[in-house]
């Protein structure tokens, strides 16, 4: 289930072996008949670490989903609590013990606190009275996820908000939590550089951590060579920029979710000649996305212009491989043929997939990605795609590489103003004025008084507050000074590239089209040459930069061999975007490059996901 986790550099399935170990000790402490209200946003995360089959193995009988009221029926021993460390939350369990005591005393409840036991959430239980009804009460150290073979979430929300806005440093003991565990089960990791406020305290915390384990951790060999820990604040361009890789424009549109896409289930019907169009499914089609599947693995990290040649191509090898079966003439030729067949079959559906969500990319970006309408009809068939959101997407994607390359970012921009008078998305505006504001180091009073009374005055004035926490993140500011910073970090890291190849790309700039995200620059410039490079434009960046080394015991230095790689884990500490992810791999596939990298972070994000994340308003207008 879980073999593309250990394809990698390393293998990540080590982790997702320990987290179901883990559960499965748990559940064994509750004897008997079991029963699971989850957390709503739990169920994703749970689902990359153990399927159901697991838990049916350990006598779960039952899931509910935690709401308030009376538990659904369920004849069962155990009501196990699986629940993130919120007061709110606390309310909704309490609830549920009272309308269930009256029914059945016999039963016992279990709490399971996901990623840690909270002692506030423990007193508010025993404000409601039912903090003695626990049989047991446990935490789940759930940190790093598992999402693909290099590729490792917390998928922890508000982790940015919680460090820039609230001042809150807990999303960053969880963040080191969980490099201790990585370093207990992959060996300690000899050197740790860092950028950024967060990441300075991540690295505290660890190297105390490490002092008070002293004498205990495990003789293990190391796997990572170097840590980078990135605060996500001394880039924030990059994730207001649209992503422009397969999988980045998928997230952008649809939105990723714990490994899922959900889709408009029209362009996947199975149409058969003659067949009313009234049977078309109703349900979103709901697709995992990650490296297990062959075709996925090898498109989604190209830029979407080169994406339509890639499936052309693959058709073309499908179709010639199902044409073998006419050449197939003795009884091992058939045979040999048969056993190919299921792989063969499991590949032209995956084509049909992704046949089918490049085409509804294409309906959105498409004056875009002209080159695709030159493809054969059998990979896109043409369609009468919507030209106004075709136009909406280019006209959006010119504004964002003005504002990258420096043109009118300080004066404001007529595209903004006509949107916000069409009153488009909220979000679409404010990544845009974010983006302005970021490129020309902030803006002027004059310009930003104008966005915030055109935004207030047309969507509403409790979105005062969310405009508050944008400049308090370091999103939205008025210009201090008139130095802009930013043309001379562009030119000295080289973030833009006139003639980015999107088909054959020889630098991280063709996710953007042009843009090379400065997180991935700075990861690149480390390796090599090294950041003494380039110490005037980290000291524009914000916060410090640092190295640190961790004493390894004796008998576990690394003998390399010629050649051989070294590996970085990357770690995002307010989110990364699935382009930096592609970029990295880029890096890691780059002949030259004697690095590989393995990418963490505290959750896998998009600019709209981000800026929501960021959002204040009324709980009457809450989702």
């Amino acid at each position: 289930m879980a073999a593309h986790l250990s394809y990698g550099r390393v293998n990540l399935n080590i982790l997702r072996e320990a987290a179901r170990k883990e559960l499965r000790e748990f559940l064994d402490k509750c004897a008997g008949s079991k029963a699971i209200v989850w957390d709503e946003y739990l169920t994703g995360p749970f689902g990359l670490i153990a399927q159901y089959s697991l838990l049916k193995e350990h006598e779960v009988e039952k899931m509910f989903t935690l709401k308030s009221g009376r538990l659904p029926s369920a004849d069962v021993k155990n009501i196990i609590f699986f629940v993130r460390p919120r007061l709110e939350l606390m309310d909704i369990i309490a609830d549920n013990i009272f309308s269930e005591g009256k029914l059945h005393s016999s039963r016992d409840f279990h709490i399971l606190f996901v990623p840690r036991r909270s002692m506030l959430c423990e007193q508010r239980l025993k404000e409601q009275g039912v903090l003695a009804s626990f049989t047991n009460i446990d935490e789940y150290i759930l940190d790093l996820i598992p999402y693909d073979g290099d590729l490792l979430s917390m998928e922890y929300e508000s982790a940015f908000r919680e460090c820039y806005l609230e001042n809150d440093l807990t999303s960053l003991y969880h963040t080191a939590k969980g490099l201790m565990t990585l370093q207990a089960l992959y060996g300690t990791i000899p050197q740790i550089f860092g950028k950024g406020d967060c990441a300075r305290h991540v690295a505290n915390m660890m190297l105390r951590m490490k002092r008070e384990f002293a004498g205990t951790q495990n003789q293990i060999l190391p796997v990572f060579d170097t840590l980078l820990l990135l605060d996500r604040n001394i880039d924030l361009l990059t994730p207001l920029a649209t992503q422009l890789t397969y999988e980045g424009l998928i997230d952008e549109i649809y939105g990723i979710t714990n490994g899922y896409v959900k889709l408009p289930p029209e362009k996947f019907a199975q149409k058969k000649q003659g067949e009313a169009s009234k049977d078309l499914p109703t349900e979103p089609k709901k697709l995992q996305l990650n490296s297990a599947e062959e075709l996925y693995a090898e498109i989604r990290d190209k830029n979407f212009n080169a994406v339509g040649a890639a499936l052309s191509k693959k058709a073309k090898i499908i179709s010639a491989a199902f044409e073998e079966r006419h050449n197939a003439k003795t009884v091992g030729e058939i045979k040999q043929f048969v056993s190919q067949l299921p792989h063969m079959q499991a590949a032209r559906s995956s084509l049909a997939n992704h046949t089918s969500i490049a085409e509804l990319i294409k309906d959105i970006t498409s004056k875009f990605v002209l080159q695709l309408l030159c493809l054969s009809a059998l990979v896109l068939p043409t369609s009468n795609f919507p030209v106004s959101a075709s136009e909406a997407f280019f006209d959006n994607l010119t504004v964002e590489q003005e504002f990258m390359t420096g043109v009118d970012t300080d004066k404001a921009n007529t595209y903004i103003e006509d949107s916000i008078a069409q009153k488009d998305p909220l979000i679409k505006i404010l990544r845009l004025v974010c983006m302005q504001s970021v490129c020309n180091n902030g803006l002027k009073q004059k310009v930003l008084d104008h966005y915030k009374r055109e935004i207030l005055q047309t969507y509403g004035f409790e979105h005062i507050l969310t405009l508050n926490n944008l400049e308090k993140a370091g999103l939205l500011k008025l210009q201090s000074s008139s130095r802009n910073n930013h043309p001379t970090i562009r030119k000295t890291l080289k973030l833009w590239m006139e003639d980015a190849n999107e088909q054959n790309p020889n630098d991280i700039s063709y996710v953007y089209s042009g843009y090379a995200p400065l997180s991935v620059r700075l990861t690149q410039v480390l390796a090599r040459p090294g950041w003494r490079s380039i110490e005037e434009v980290l000291k524009m960046l914000p916060g410090p930069h640092f190295e640190e080394r961790q004493q390894l015991p004796s008998g576990l230095h690394k003998k390399r061999q010629q050649g051989e790689n070294r590996t970085t884990l990357v770690f995002f500490l307010g989110g990364v975007t699935y382009a930096e992810i592609a970029a990295l791999r880029f890096l890691s596939q780059m002949e030259d490059s004697g690095m590989e990298y393995v990418i963490a972070t505290t959750k896998l994000i998009n600019g709209t996901t981000w800026i929501k994340s960021l959002m204040d308003r009324p709980e009457a207008q809450m989702p």
